[in-house]
């Protein structure tokens, strides 16, 4: 009978090979996504379809960044951005494409896509000392419930608060919202006293049906009572954010302004400020650095790569130094920024948790990830 243990111990010789290789590309860090612009539209009139498509494309172009900028940025720093026209943006410029465009003699429209050099975008932030942040949410399912003399509405027609969140453009942001369509397993599985009342297994099990990380609660409550109507509004999410988060506001309406209008203008600044609370929790601390060891059990080869592209979206994961490397485990270090729960929660959002096994930190793929 042939020995096979020396053809045995040369592929497994292989396999790990080929795990140094690929661990000792240093991690990107980023979700390039958080860099891209898309659906710039622009509409120039000129002496020339060539005047009037380069002027096009340095407005583009400055919108594009600015959106950039105030999608990383708290609200409370806009003043602070730089001006566009301060900026040399063609240089932080990658790439960009001209997804759909039209042009007569003398006009030119286009829906522009643009992708912004990450490390340079970054440094410039750094350079001015504008606190920013990149980690990417999972998706939020935001759930409007409606009250309205004493009834609450969630899934019932007419919830005009439920149409308002409808109408708020969606976007691409850090946390991207999406809402239930209203079926008869979403009444099934949550209703609106429930909702309010925070019942985290409802919650959690819509937010299953959707793929979603977190939940989102918006209560609204109209009061009649005043001389304009008025909504005071209760946020509450529900999920893997660092603290159960609840921002309360009231909206009183302008002169002129319908109930729809008053609504959807509360769901726009209501959104503002969930993107502002996410940020908060997950501004980069560049000041602040450590290094945490840990273990991670793999099966083989696909699921180091599996892991370490997960690894590589982490914002806030500068570095990661493969230790120890053998067919069923990885000991890695993360080189981070921040604090150790802002760690945990971005690898949250990576389908990534962290837990304390005796002395050892161990890293895992959450069960049931993609």
């Amino acid at each position: 009978m042939t020995d096979q243990r020396p053809r045995r111990t040369t592929r497994v010789l292989a396999i790990l090979a080929v795990f140094q290789v690929l661990s000792s590309v240093s991690l990107a860090a980023e979700d390039q996504r958080v860099f891209e612009v898309r659906g710039v539209t622009v509409d120039v009139t000129a002496a020339s379809t060539a005047e009037a498509r380069d002027k096009a494309l340095a407005q583009g172009e400055q919108t594009a960044f600015r959106r950039l900028l105030e999608r990383l940025t708290l609200s409370v720093d806009a003043n602070r951005l730089p001006d566009s026209r301060n900026v040399q943006i063609s240089a932080l410029v990658q790439d960009f494409e001209v997804a759909e465009e039209k042009a007569s003699a003398v006009r030119y429209l286009a829906s522009l896509n643009y992708r912004f050099k990450s490390d340079d975008v970054r440094r410039l932030m750094i350079d001015l000392a504008i606190p920013y942040a990149e980690t990417t949410s999972k998706p939020v399912l935001v759930l409007p419930v409606f009250q309205a003399a004493g009834a609450l509405l969630l899934w019932d027609e007419p919830n005009p608060w439920r149409d308002a969140w409808k109408k708020n453009p969606p976007q691409f942001s850090l946390v991207p919202t999406l809402l239930p369509k209203g079926d008869l397993s979403d009444i099934a599985t949550i209703g609106p006293e429930q909702a309010v009342a925070g019942d985290e297994q409802r919650l959690a099990a819509i937010a299953g049906r959707y793929d979603a990380g977190d939940t989102l609660v918006a209560q609204a409550i109209l009061n009649t009572d005043r001389i304009r109507p008025e909504v005071e509004v209760y946020v509450t999410r529900y999920g893997s954010a660092m603290q159960e988060q609840t921002t309360v506001k009231s909206f009183a309406s302008a002169d002129g302004e319908s109930l729809d209008e008053l609504l959807l203008r509360a769901t726009i600044e209501l959104t503002r400020q969930i993107q502002d609370n996410w940020k908060r929790d997950n501004v980069l601390q560049f000041g602040r650095q450590a290094v945490i060891a840990v273990k991670i059990r793999i099966k083989g080869l696909q699921d180091w790569l599996e892991i370490r592209s997960r690894l590589g979206g982490v914002a806030v994961i500068r570095k990661s130094d493969l230790v120890i490397l053998s067919l069923d485990e990885a000991r890695v270090n993360l080189n981070y920024i921040g604090q150790p729960e802002q760690l945990a929660l971005a690898l949250e959002q990576a389908d990534l948790a962290i837990n304390r096994e005796g002395d050892d930190w161990v890293l895992v793929l959450k069960s049931g990830s993609p």
